[in-house]
């Protein structure tokens, strides 16, 4: 239960860093720091646990392996929802 929630909180870490990363890097991303923050969050929980899925985390993985693919998957994950969600909000004018 603790190595879980544990994953989950690094997922969510990593995937606003991977947002803000985005955010930053590509303009057409560029919304403020609190959707930012927010998508990359979700986006890493979302990436953290489809990476689990593909590499079967339960299947005599290692916890360093597991703590890299919460990192991995956190970080792309956010990444990718912020971009998206730059791309359909970064053009609204408001």
């Amino acid at each position: 239960m603790e190595s879980m929630i544990v994953g989950l909180v690094i997922q969510a870490i990593s995937g606003a860093v991977g947002g803000g990363i985005v955010g930053a890097v590509i303009k057409q991303a560029a919304i403020s720091i609190v959707p930012r923050l927010v998508a990359g969050a979700i986006g890493g929980i979302g990436g953290g646990m489809a990476l689990d899925a593909l590499i079967g985390g339960g299947s005599g993985a290692t916890a360093a392996s597991g703590l890299v693919g919460d990192l991995v998957g956190g970080l792309v994950g956010g990444g990718v929802l912020t971009g998206l969600a730059g791309a359909v909000m970064g053009g609204r004018k408001s």
